[in-house]
């Protein structure tokens, strides 16, 4: 499994938002990898941000 699939699983196992070191802690993926993978999350809104800095499983 790729970093993109671990850390997409870990927003689908998540019941509440979380942030970006959150993600790194639950995954053991780095950080600077993390917020790559975030951040084309973003832009494909596979997540959203309920609030700042915070982001979650768009369902």
């Amino acid at each position: 499994m790729d970093a993109y699939e671990i850390v997409l699983e870990y927003f689908k196992n998540q019941e509440e938002p979380v942030n970006a070191g959150k993600v790194v802690e639950g995954t053991g993926v780095e950080r600077k990898e993390v917020d790559k993978i975030m951040k084309k999350m973003k832009t494909e809104e596979v997540i959203i941000s309920p609030k700042r800095c915070y982001w979650s499983f768009n369902k």
